[in-house]
């Protein structure tokens, strides 16, 4: 059986994407585990003067799940190509010859 080695370029590409996903991740969990990204809340407000209550959209940016694994996605296929990329050239025509 054939074990796969990787090369510092390989190590350093594969470290950097789990650690986007890792802080994706974290993100979601800070903002509230919410399963879509939101713009806007709806806040209960109450009027000073008349002690009325009423709601009212507020613009808030809110991390979603659709937007974590958009991110995580992204993150994956661009290091799985510069992980066949940084594939070191010498073993491959190593493996040729062989």
């Amino acid at each position: 059986m054939n074990k796969m080695h990787m090369n510092k370029k390989q190590k350093i590409t594969f470290a950097i994407a789990l650690t986007i996903i890792i802080i994706a991740f974290i993100v979601w969990i800070v903002e509230g585990t919410y399963v879509f990204t939101q713009t806007q809340m709806l806040v209960e407000k109450t009027d000073p003067l008349f002690g009325n209550t009423y709601k009212e959209w507020q613009n808030k940016f809110i991390w979603g799940l659709d937007l974590t694994l958009i991110v995580s996605a992204v993150s994956i296929v661009s290091s799985v190509i510069l992980f066949f990329i940084f594939k070191d050239k010498r073993k491959i025509q190593n493996e040729i010859n062989s």
